[in-house]
């Protein structure tokens, strides 16, 4: 007998619909893919956020991990990602970036130790909508597109953007294309490319896929798998725990600024993290 969720009309399921609308195959249950785990390239230790946001927090990434950062609404994923972006202010605790004990007291100083952050809040946060997508896609490294006297180079931007607007599947009719004009799928792609030409250590992500559909849901999950096979270091922080259990290597659980519990993600259910994440202990 079939599920609800599985009968649609003339015998259709809900996965043929989205693959028929995607043009391609659509995997409902991602297999992590397997990727060499390598040193610890990024730790902290007692990270407090200077008004409580964050209590206490220590965790770490290694070289080619996807960490999970799972919690309800309100436990404190985002403020951790900012406070450890220097986005917020840090009350005390201890951040070391490859064995070098860094001290982050703003977003300029994040950026220049090699981290970088995807924001929730992608249109106030993460990309300029009313630019144009190539000078989005600069923006993270303006170094790399400046000349003689640090004038911007708009040619090379465009020739860089064009390259990554292919790689990255953004729909887009050009890359002058003003960026509050496109999907928020491809909007979250652009937030994305900009911090792929920065060449980070860590990359951090916060409700990647809000707002987002299910093609560049898929996009996106390939693009965080791409950068953990180069040895990057992924924080992907979500309320969604179908996504963390389908593509994170641990997890850590959050509850009121602190986090509860560190889980191995092969080894750990929903049931288990919602536990956590009420209060459990």
């Amino acid at each position: 007998m079939e599920s609800s969720n599985e009968r649609t009309l003339n015998g259709l399921t809900t996965k043929n619909v989205v693959e028929l609308m995607l043009g391609r195959e659509f995997n409902e249950e991602r297999l992590k893919q397997e990727v060499p785990i390598g040193n610890p390239i990024f730790e902290v230790k007692e990270l407090w956020e200077k008004d409580g946001a964050v209590k206490g927090a220590s965790m770490h990434v290694k070289a080619g991990e996807i960490v999970g950062i799972a919690g309800l609404v309100g436990a404190g994923k985002t403020e951790l990602v900012k406070t450890i972006f220097g986005a917020m202010p840090v009350g005390s605790g201890e951040i070391t970036i490859r064995n070098k004990k860094v001290k982050i007291n703003s977003v300029h100083k994040a950026v220049a130790q090699g981290l970088a952050l995807v924001p929730e809040e992608r249109r106030k946060e993460g990309v300029l909508v009313e630019e144009p997508v190539y000078s989005n896609l600069s923006a993270a490294n303006l170094s790399n597109f400046t000349g003689m006297f640090s004038y911007l180079k708009p040619w090379k931007e465009r020739e860089v953007a064009r390259k990554m607007i292919k790689d990255l599947g953004i729909k887009t009719p050009s890359e002058n294309q003003k960026v509050a004009l496109l999907s928020g799928g491809n909007q979250q792609k652009v937030a994305v490319g900009k911090w792929l030409l920065s060449d980070s250590h860590l990359y951090m992500f916060d409700e990647p896929t809000k707002g987002v559909d299910v093609g560049a849901k898929e996009d996106i999950f390939d693009l965080i798998g791409d950068l953990a096979k180069k040895g990057k270091g992924i924080i992907y922080a979500s309320c969604e725990l179908a996504e963390i259990l389908a593509i994170t290597d641990r997890i850590y659980v959050m509850y009121d600024g602190t986090i509860v519990k560190e889980l191995i993600t092969s080894e750990t259910t929903e049931e288990e993290i919602l536990y956590y994440s009420t209060g459990g202990e």
